[in-house]
């Protein structure tokens, strides 16, 4: 039987999902992010699946969504994105520590995974912790400071007037760096890392997660197996169930 409890951790929410059976046990451990304007509980399903293959999972509840809302409108949200990328690369081993702490997971089985901002944060987590055993992205970009001045562009065409001063840019671009894959592809340290993303993709775009996965194909060169593109010609902005499941199969192999 599979069980999910409601937990708090470090004053995180989360979602704790296992088979009963292993509950006690060191399992893997697979730490799922929401994206953006989302909420914990849209994931479940998969942490079912995942959790019906003997995996523990996590589903984290972001700073500023669901039970940690401000009531932020989506504009105010937006301009505190970057905010709640680095909160959560922070808090995902203040979660980890804690069930390392207990004893329930194995620390050589630990997966990254999730959708959008949360395929996001998986990416720049690379940059920060070796264990990180396999990951996943989904509809997600490596490329942080790319990502910023896009979103700096867009609010500006958009007519709405930045909060920052021009050194708070700045400041805001430094506090990026060290966390943008696609200036730290060594980090990568050839760890398995799947990438999903649909062509159609109006929010996250497609262009630059696929040349990343382009720039970094010779470093797989002597294990072509870890690094795998899945590319959906007809989506858009959702994961399709062929986009579930590949995830689901991805840890199974690699934790």
């Amino acid at each position: 039987m599979i069980v999910v409890e409601k937990m708090n951790i470090a004053d995180i929410p989360l979602l704790h999902i296992v088979d009963h059976s292993i509950k006690d046990k060191k399992t893997p451990l697979v730490m799922y992010i929401h994206g953006f304007m989302s909420v914990k509980e849209h994931n479940l399903h998969y942490a079912y699946y995942l959790a019906e293959k003997g995996i523990r999972v996590v589903l984290p509840e972001a700073l500023y969504h669901g039970e940690r809302s401000n009531e932020y409108n989506k504009k105010e949200l937006s301009l505190r994105f970057w905010k709640i990328v680095v909160n959560e690369i922070e808090e995902i081993n203040t979660i980890k520590e804690h069930f390392e702490k207990h004893d329930l997971i194995d620390n050589q089985r630990i997966g990254l995974a999730g959708h959008s901002m949360g395929g996001i944060t998986a990416l720049g987590a690379l940059t920060q912790y070796d264990w990180i055993k396999a990951a996943v992205s989904l509809m997600g970009c490596p490329n942080y400071t790319t990502l910023l001045k896009s979103q700096l562009l867009d609010l500006q065409k958009n007519g709405v007037e930045l909060p920052l001063s021009a050194t708070e840019i700045d400041e805001q671009f430094s506090l990026l760096e060290p966390f943008d894959l696609s200036l730290h592809q060594e980090k990568l340290q050839n760890r398995p890392l799947l990438f999903w993303h649909g062509e159609r993709d109006d929010v996250v775009p497609f262009a630059p997660a696929y040349q990343f996965y382009q720039d970094i194909i010779p470093m797989y060169e002597k294990t072509p197996e870890r690094l795998k593109f899945f590319v959906d010609p007809l989506a858009d902005h959702k994961v399709s169930r062929e986009g579930v499941l590949a995830l689901v199969e991805w840890f199974v192999r690699y934790l």
